[in-house]
């Protein structure tokens, strides 16, 4: 299965451009600095190190609107960058480590979900935030540096698969700026 999702004209296609796969990849990076900032300052709060004056709810619903959306635009990215080279992905460690990560930062909302969200109405206007809360923030944003980590790991560890595709012969950076290989 993952030779053919390589194998599919749109990961050929991005696979043989010189600007596609960059330009996704800078997508990539700008929607995951979009979650990640959204999420650390939503976990600062119930920390109660930054935006105290605010309730959580009223930050929550400000912020996790975004937050979704740039999860989605870095998952549709990270999709179509993993189909150009899903065999050499798929085993690379930085690679399973990131999803691994994605995860337990999906596991770890859902005990907020099941823990303290359940008693915001009680301590929500306040700078105080139950423990269970700062927990699951701290576990937050460890889980989502750790995601950040493996993620730029995997762009250093995982080499180039080479497919013969049929399409336009290879061309890089090297070609292009004429520089020997």
């Amino acid at each position: 299965m993952l030779e053919w999702l390589q194998r599919t004209s749109v990961a050929v296609q991005i696979r043989d451009s010189l600007y596609t796969f960059p330009v996704l990849e800078s997508i990539h990076v700008v929607g995951l600095a979009l979650v990640f900032g959204t999420i650390a300052i939503l976990d600062l709060r119930l920390l109660g190190v930054a935006s105290l004056e605010r309730a959580v709810s009223r930050l929550m619903a400000d912020l996790l609107k975004w937050t979704w959306a740039a999860f989605a635009v870095t998952a549709v990215t990270g999709g179509l960058m993993f189909s150009t080279n899903a065999v050499v992905y798929f085993h690379n460690t930085f690679f399973r480590a990131k999803m691994i990560l994605l995860v337990l930062a999906g596991v770890n909302m859902l005990v907020f979900e099941l823990t303290a969200r359940k008693t915001i109405a009680r301590w929500d206007a306040s700078g105080a935030t139950p423990r269970a809360a700062k927990v699951v923030a701290t576990v937050s944003l460890l889980i989502w540096v750790g995601v950040i980590v493996a993620g730029r790991a995997i762009g250093f560890t995982a080499t180039r698969t080479s497919l013969p595709t049929g399409g336009q012969p290879d061309v890089n950076f090297e070609d292009l700026l004429g520089l020997p290989k």
